[in-house]
C-alpha cells in the first residue's frame, strides 16, 4: 500500500488548473476579473485561434508593484483577503489567488505591469518562473497567455476546434462586459476587431452595443426591492421568446452567475405568456449586502449561494408580474422596415436554379391581415376520399368554396386566434397558428425533398447583426440554410445579410426567420446530422411565417385552413408537439347540458 506524502507545488497547481482552467474561455474570464479588480477605465482583449494560441488582456488600472510579481503567480497569494472573516464579505471578483498560478502551470504566461512608482515584467513557462525584468510601459497591466495546454498534450487534445473555443471565449467576454457597462472594453480575434464598447451609464446601451439596438429597445425594464435586497434589469416581451436560454444573464455585485431557482422564478413570471419550451430574454442584476451571498462555492465562481433564496425568488416573481400587469405586453402589428422585398418585377428562382414565374402578391407580415399570404401558401387540396394524389401525379384541386363530400364544414374564426368548426361528431376548436405552422412545415419539407422549393431573391438584402456565437452557427450551418432557401452572406464584423428566402415564408422579415433558426440551432438538438439540421431550419421558417394569434382571417382563408388539415400529415399536432385542435363531441355537449 502506497504511503501518504506531500504533493509537489507543481502538481498542486496542475490539479488546481484542472478546476479553474477548462478552456481558453476560462482564461479570458479569470484575466478579466483580475483586470476589473484593478479599477480600470478600459480593457482590451485579443485572442488568436480562439484563445488557444494567445489570450492577451490589457488594462489601464493601478498595476502591480514589481516586487509583488512573483507573489502574483504563486498559489494562494492575493491582495484581496487578509483574514478568514473576509470570505464572508467578498467585494472583489477575484479572491482565491489561484488563477495566475494555475495558468502559468499549463501555458506560457507573461505579465507586464507598471504602477506610478515603477514597472516590471515576469514570465512563467510551464510552472518555471523567470526573473523580474524592468518594464517601462504605461500604467496598467498586460497579461499574455501563449499556447494553452501546450505542455499538457492530454488536456490539449480535449480542446475543440478554434472556432468553437472562440465562441465560448467571446461569450465569456460578453458576460463580463454586460456586468460592467461603465468600463470601455474591446475584443479582437485574429486581428479583427469584433467588439469595441464605449463606457456607458445605461445598461440598455451596453445591451444595444452587444446585441443590437432593435433588441435593446424592445426590452421591458423591471425593478423591485425588499428591504436590503433589490433586483433590477431588462426582460424580453413574451412575443420575443426564443428556443434556447442563451440570452438569460444573471449578475450579483458585477459577477455573472447561474442559479436554477431564480431561472425557475423567471419561468413562473412568464407562465401563460410563453409556449411550452420557449425561453424569455432576461438581463437581471441583484444588489444585496456582501454577507448575504457566498461566492466561494465553485472553483470557477459561476455558482453562488444566497442566504435567503426564497426572498430572491419572490422578488423576481413580483418584479416580473408587476411589469407585465402595468405595462403593455401585447404584440403590436408594425410594418416591416425597408421596401417590401416581394414587390417589383424580379423573377423567382428555384433552389435548383430553374427560373419560375413571379410569385403572387404577398401582403406585408404586419400592418394588415395577411390574406394574400394565406391564399398564396394554400396548397391544392387532395381528394377528400383519399390521402394520395389523384391519378396523373398532380394533386387534384377543389374549386374555391367547394364543399367536401357530405357538405361544407361550417367554420368561424373566434377572437382572431381560434377557428370553431361544426362537424358530424360535434365541435372542433382549432388553434390557427399551430395548424398553419404544421401546414407550412409539411409543405416546406415536401418542397425541399422534391427539389422544388421556390426561393425569392430579395431586391434589398436584409441586414442582421449577430453575436460572435451566432455568426459561428451561420458559418457552420450555411449549407443547411441554403437547402432551406435561406442564403446568408457575411457583411463585415458579426453582421450578415440575407439575400434570399423561401416564397412560402410570405412577408415575414428575413431577420426574424434568421433569429428563430439560430435559436433552434443553438439548442443543439439536431447535432450534426444534415437532415436534422435542415429540419430545424424548416421548423424555424414555419414558426415565423405562420399566421399568428390575433390575425383576422377572411371566410375564404378560414375555409382554406380548415380544408388543409385534411391533406397534410400529422395535422393534429404542430411541429413543436402542441395539439392543433380540441374536439368536443356531441355526446359530451349533451352530457354537459344534461340532455342525457
Amino acid at each position: 500500500m502506497a504511503r501518504i506524502h506531500q504533493l509537489p507545488a507543481s502538481v498542486v497547481n496542475r490539479i488546481a488548473a484542472g478546476e479553474v482552467v477548462e478552456r481558453p474561455a476560462s482564461v479570458v474570464k479569470e484575466l478579466l476579473e483580475n483586470a476589473l479588480d484593478a479599477e480600470p477605465s478600459r480593457i482590451d482583449v485579443s485572442l488568436e485561434q480562439g484563445g488557444i494560441a494567445l489570450v492577451r488582456v490589457v488594462d489601464d488600472g493601478g498595476g502591480i508593484e514589481p516586487e509583488d510579481l512573483p507573489l502574483a503567480v504563486t498559489a494562494h497569494a492575493t491582495s484581496k483577503l487578509r483574514v478568514a472573516e473576509d470570505l464572508e464579505r467578498i467585494e472583489t471578483l477575484g479572491f482565491r489567488g489561484e488563477a495566475l498560478a494555475s495558468i502559468g502551470e499549463v501555458a506560457r504566461l507573461a505579465i507586464h505591469s507598471r504602477t506610478r512608482q515603477g514597472g516590471g515584467s515576469l514570465t512563467v513557462d510551464g510552472g518555471r518562473m523567470g526573473e523580474v525584468a524592468p518594464y517601462g510601459g504605461g500604467v496598467g497591466t498586460t497579461v499574455e497567455v501563449h499556447q494553452l495546454f501546450g505542455n499538457v498534450p492530454a488536456r490539449r487534445a480535449f480542446l475543440r476546434a478554434a472556432q468553437t473555443e472562440w465562441a465560448h471565449a467571446s461569450e465569456a467576454f460578453v458576460r463580463t462586459a454586460l456586468a460592467n457597462p461603465a468600463v470601455a472594453m474591446s475584443l479582437t480575434h485574429n486581428g479583427r476587431r469584433v467588439h469595441d464598447l464605449p463606457a456607458v451609464t445605461s445598461w440598455r446601451e451596453r445591451i444595444a452595443d452587444l446585441f443590437g439596438r432593435g433588441l435593446a429597445d424592445r426590452l421591458i425594464e423591471i425593478e423591485a426591492a425588499d428591504a436590503e435586497l433589490a433586483v433590477r434589469g431588462l426582460v424580453g416581451r413574451p412575443e420575443d421568446d426564443m428556443a434556447s436560454s442563451r440570452l438569460q444573464y444573471l449578475f450579483v455585485a458585477g459577477r455573472p452567475f447561474r442559479d436554477r431557482s431564480i431561472l425557475h422564478a423567471v419561468q413562473e413570471g412568464y407562465r401563460g405568456l410563453l409556449l411550452s419550451g420557449r425561453q424569455p430574454m432576461v438581463f437581471l442584476s441583484f444588489d444585496m449586502p456582501a454577507d448575504m451571498v457566498d461566492v466561494n462555492v465553485h472553483p470557477a465562481k459561476m455558482e453562488v449561494r444566497f442566504r435567503e433564496p426564497s426572498r430572491l425568488y419572490r422578488l423576481v416573481l413580483s418584479a416580473l408580474r408587476s411589469a407585465f400587469l402595468q405595462g403593455d405586453v401585447v404584440a403590436r402589428l408594425q410594418p416591416p422596415s425597408g421596401v417590401d422585398s416581394f414587390s417589383g418585377s424580379g423573377t423567382t428562382s428555384r433552389a435548383g436554379g430553374r427560373t419560375a414565374a413571379p410569385p403572387p402578391p404577398v401582403a406585408p407580415w404586419f400592418g394588415q391581415p395577411r390574406r394574400d399570404a394565406v391564399a398564396a401558401t394554400a396548397p391544392p387540396s387532395l381528394p377528400w376520399e383519399r390521402d394520395e394524389p389523384a391519378s396523373g401525379g398532380a394533386p387534384a384541386a377543389i374549386p374555391a368554396g367547394a364543399a367536401p363530400p357530405g357538405g361544407r364544414e361550417f367554420a368561424v374564426q373566434m377572437h382572431n386566434r381560434y377557428i370553431v368548426v361544426e362537424s358530424d361528431d360535434g365541435i372542433e376548436v382549432i388553434d390557427q397558428h399551430a395548424l398553419h405552422e404544421r401546414v407550412l412545415y409539411e409543405r416546406l419539407k415536401a418542397c425541399v425533398a422534391g427539389g422544388s422549393l421556390e426561393v425569392q431573391p430579395l431586391l434589398i438584402p436584409e441586414r442582421v447583426d449577430l453575436t460572435a456565437a451566432e455568426l459561428e452557427l451561420v458559418t457552420e450551418h450555411a449549407d443547411a440554410l441554403v437547402r432551406a432557401g435561406m442564403r446568408v452572406e457575411p457583411f463585415g464584423g458579426t453582421t450578415v445579410i440575407v439575400t434570399s428566402k423561401p416564397v412560402l415564408a410570405g412577408g415575414t422579415p428575413a431577420a426574424e426567420i434568421v433569429r428563430e433558426v439560430l435559436d433552434r440551432l443553438a439548442a443543439g438538438a439536431a447535432g450534426r446530422d444534415a437532415g436534422l439540421l435542415v429540419d430545424e431550419v424548416l421548423h424555424g421558417l414555419a414558426c415565423r411565417a405562420a399566421i399568428k394569434a390575433g390575425d383576422p382571417l377572411s371566410e375564404a382563408e378560414v375555409d382554406a385552413l380548415v380544408r388543409d388539415r385534411r391533406v397534410v400529415r400529422d395535422s393534429h399536432h404542430c411541429p413543436h408537439g402542441r395539439p392543433t385542435s380540441l374536439v368536443f363531441s356531441r355526446q359530451e355537449l349533451d352530457r354537459q347540458f344534461r340532455r342525457t
